[in-house]
Parts: structure tokens; sequence; C-alpha cells
């Protein structure tokens, strides 16, 4: 087992981060602000939270008195300021941020709590997706895992890199902040670059 090492403010970052990517699609989908603020709950703690019910765990929203709060003043920020402070592919980015930082907390939690290397990384996964999907789902658009978008992979990485340290007996500060990189770089590069994963083409 070792330590959970990440302090709780990436928890409440991550989760920012996750919860504007909900408030600017109900955004760009002229919602009103209660269902902006519901897509930012979703999306925000979608993830964790199934992360902490499959881990048998306390789900982090309830115990945490800071999550809420950030997640309503994320979608006050994103429903009051000017449009022009939004890049056309904030969205984007700030689901890549929060997909990297999810997937190694997912990874970092299960391994505290004595999860096997391979399935912790699993969990990890779908922390960092979990989240993402949901938003989609709800708002009624394309699901990023439909899509041959360098996503899940993306979140794999940062899993796998951060259990692969961990095994290696990297420093725990070094280890998650590698693992979100490495993943945040993926999902950025597949953005810039628009690469895509081949889809299945063989014949019957």
């Amino acid at each position: 087992m070792i330590q959970f090492a990440l302090p709780p403010v990436v928890e409440i970052g991550s989760t920012a981060l996750f919860a504007l990517t909900g408030a600017l699609m109900a955004a760009r989908l002229q919602q009103t602000f209660v269902t902006a603020s519901f897509f930012a709950l979703l999306t925000g703690v979608g993830g964790g939270t199934i992360r902490d019910l499959l881990l048998d765990a306390p789900v982090f929203w309830l115990r945490d008195a800071w999550i809420a709060p950030t997640i309503l003043a994320t979608t006050l920020l994103a429903w009051f300021a000017p449009q022009r402070w939004w890049p056309a592919q904030l969205l984007e980015w700030a689901d890549a941020a929060g997909l990297a930082t999810y997937a190694v907390l997912g990874t970092a939690k299960a391994l505290a709590l004595g999860v096997a290397p391979v399935p912790a990384a699993i969990l990890g996964i779908v922390t960092g997706c979990a989240g993402g999907i949901i938003r989609d789902v709800v708002a009624g658009v394309p699901s990023i895992i439909m899509r041959p978008d360098l996503y899940v992979t993306a979140a794999a990485l940062s899993a796998a890199l951060a259990t692969i340290m961990v095994a290696l007996g990297a420093s725990p500060t070094v280890t998650w902040s590698v693992a979100a990189l490495a993943g945040f770089a993926l999902r950025g590069a597949a953005l810039v670059w628009n690469i895509k994963l081949p889809g299945y083409s063989r014949g019957t």
C-alpha cells in the first residue's frame, strides 16, 4: 500500500476543470443557468463518484466542503464572463487537463487503498473518462469514446505511467506529475494535430 500523496487541492482543481467543461457545454447549447450548474455538477464529480463507489470509500464530494462551492463558482464564472474570454477550444483543453489529472487521482487512490496495480490503472481510466462521457450523454451529443480521438488512450497512458512509476519506487510527487503531464500532452497532441486511432475496417 502507498500513501495517497496527492493534496486535496489537486482533486478540487481537477473537479473545477471538468465542471467548467460541463458549464461550457450547456452554454454552447444555449441552456439555462440551472442546466449549466447541473451539467457542471455531473461532469465535475461523475468520475470521482464512480471511483469511490467502486472502492467502497466515502464519496469525496460529500465529505469535502469545498467541492460543491467550487463547482458553483466555476459555473458562475463560465456563465457571466464575457464570451471573448473563452477560446473556441477551451472546453477541449480543460477536458484534456481534467482527464489526465483525474486518471492519476483514480489510480493513486486505488493504489493507496490496496488495489492491485492493473485494476488500479483501469479504475484510473474510468475515473478520468466517466465525467466527460456523462456530460456528452446528458447533452445529447456524440460521446467522445464513440469517436476515434485519443481520449481513453490518454487516460490509459497517465494511469499506466502512475502504476509503473510507483512499482519502480519513484517519488510520489514525480510520479503523479509525470503521469498527468504525459496524458495531457498526448491528448493535447491529438487536438493540435488531429491524431486519431484507426477504426475497424476488416470485411466480413
